[in-house]
């Protein structure tokens, strides 16, 4: 009843509106806004009109144009957009570690840089992701307190991501470097175990102590890479710049990543597939015995020596994504078997490299990487954030070494993906007279055969099996499901 007559009353001054001059109107407007304010305010108070109840709900679930699909349909690759952040100076350099696992129409995102391309630069490649320049900071009111601008640029790439307005079906932003190299199937496999649609904050700590000790065990680093879930930077953006004022002091981009996602109440979840590589030199040992997480990200190639001996960088770096594009839940995942005839240990890294020791190792032992590389900075140990064992000059600890050459699908015995590691050089070393003088000397190649359909289940290790004749140059090695409470020792 109450209704009717305000609708009543409203239609008696429409009415009346119609007759007012044109030099009233403004004036009419204003009395009619005034009387709208006060008929749904009369809505909202009535008790028996339940349409308010509506009209709230909805304003407070409406989504904006750009929100996230909140559907249960399992994660895929259109689901990340990739925020990769480099400058003009760097990415003639760098851009082909890019180029290296980025998908042409499939991946999305873009290349931030500070300036628009030069003319060397130019016609931007297609296999390239599409190129933006960071909105000018300097415009920002906090700029001269700010310690390091570049930083802020940097973090701000989110921000100047989320406002090109390209977010439909978007679950996740994902930060790196332009010198980042990223395995994709993997990364959609691990950001599907989580919910898009709450706060997420996923990285990695430096693999350096006091990397972390400088700026922060709290951290996870952009270099390396890390996620940040839509819900959660829906939200950022309306305060980044606020945050951004909150600390003028910080010096890199990360630590205010960290600083604020850790003021909305969220913390870092670590994946341990994601790698900085604060490390120099010879980093074949770490990626050797990877943590059995999938491989996500590898960082920082310019501070180390290549990956693969006889490669420069960029050979090294196409080399390990050529068995990627067999089968991403493998590459660098350790499986360890043995040849109990001559007492030997092989630990398979697939796709990039098999050891051969002379003695049985458990896996609790070589699960731990062989410290061929050095310390990102000078310190007093320890120096990492994990367990490493020292190389040796003892025949019966020290590994014949070899390295992937092809790796191609063959259906002969199978459907199966067949990767050959070749030697690196000669041990010179004699035989562990400990265990029988049995030496590997012979062995010129070791042929590993891994199923050619499904992925590897994330976080579970396989075992294999070893066939190979005294005196022979190939030991073939076959990977297989490990049985019930079959012990690696």
């Amino acid at each position: 009843m109450s209704s009717s007559i305000a609708a009543i009353n409203l239609s008696s001054i429409q009415q009346k509106l119609q007759h007012v001059s044109h030099g009233t109107l403004c004036k009419s407007i204003a009395i009619s806004g005034l009387v709208l304010f006060f008929f749904y305010t009369f809505l909202y108070n009535n008790p028996y009109n339940h349409s308010s109840d509506l009209f709230m709900s909805f304003v407070e679930h409406k989504s904006p144009a750009t929100s996230v699909d909140i559907t249960n349909s399992p994660t895929n690759i259109s689901h990340i957009m990739f925020v990769l952040v480099g400058c003009i100076r760097t990415w003639k350099y760098r851009r082909p570690y890019t180029e290296a696992w980025w998908r042409e129409n499939v991946t999305r995102g873009n290349i931030w840089l500070d300036l628009p391309p030069t003319e060397d630069l130019l016609p931007w490649p297609s296999m390239s992701p599409p190129f933006q320049v960071n909105e000018d900071i300097t415009k920002l009111k906090v700029y001269p307190k700010l310690v390091n601008p570049v930083e802020v640029r940097i973090y701000r790439s989110i921000l100047d991501t989320f406002r090109l307005g390209d977010n439909k079906d978007v679950r996740w932003y994902v930060m790196a470097d332009d010198d980042t190299l990223f395995f994709v199937d993997n990364l959609v496999e691990v950001l599907g175990k989580y919910d898009h649609t709450k706060y997420h904050y996923i990285g990695t700590n430096s693999e350096s102590i006091k990397s972390n000790y400088d700026f922060s065990f709290e951290m996870g680093y952009g270099g390396a890479g890390y996620a940040l879930s839509y819900a959660l930077v829906e939200e950022l953006v309306t305060k980044m710049d606020g945050c951004i004022e909150r600390y003028p002091h910080l010096w890199v981009s990360d630590y205010l990543s960290s600083s604020c996602s850790a003021d909305l109440g969220v913390d870092l979840t670590i994946e341990k597939g994601i790698h900085q590589i604060d490390l120099r030199g010879d980093i074949s040992g770490l990626l050797s015995s990877h943590p059995k997480s999938p491989l996500l990200t590898l960082h920082h190639f310019d501070a180390v020596e290549p990956i693969f001996p006889a490669k420069d960088r960029f050979e090294s770096i196409n080399h390990l994504m050529k068995p990627a594009k067999f089968d991403q839940s493998r590459v660098l995942q350790q499986t360890i078997c043995y040849h109990r005839q001559s007492n030997w240990t092989f630990s398979i890294s697939w796709g990039y490299s098999a050891h051969v020791y002379e003695s049985i190792f458990p896996r609790s032992i070589l699960r731990r990487p062989l410290e061929t590389f050095a310390s990102w900075k000078r310190g007093r140990p320890p120096l990492f954030m994990f367990n490493t064992r020292w190389p040796s000059i003892d025949p019966c600890v020290a590994p014949h070494v070899f390295f992937l050459e092809t790796v191609d699908r063959s259906s002969e015995e199978g459907d199966l993906v067949v990767s050959i590691y070749t030697r690196s050089s000669t041990r010179n070393m004699p035989a562990c007279s400990l265990n029988g003088n049995h030496s590997a000397d012979t062995i010129s190649r070791i042929q590993v055969s891994s199923p050619a359909i499904g992925r590897k289940e994330a976080g579970r290790i396989e075992c294999c099996d070893v066939e190979y004749e005294t005196g022979k140059e190939v030991a073939s090695v076959k990977l297989r499901t490990c049985m019930k409470g079959e012990i690696l020792a």
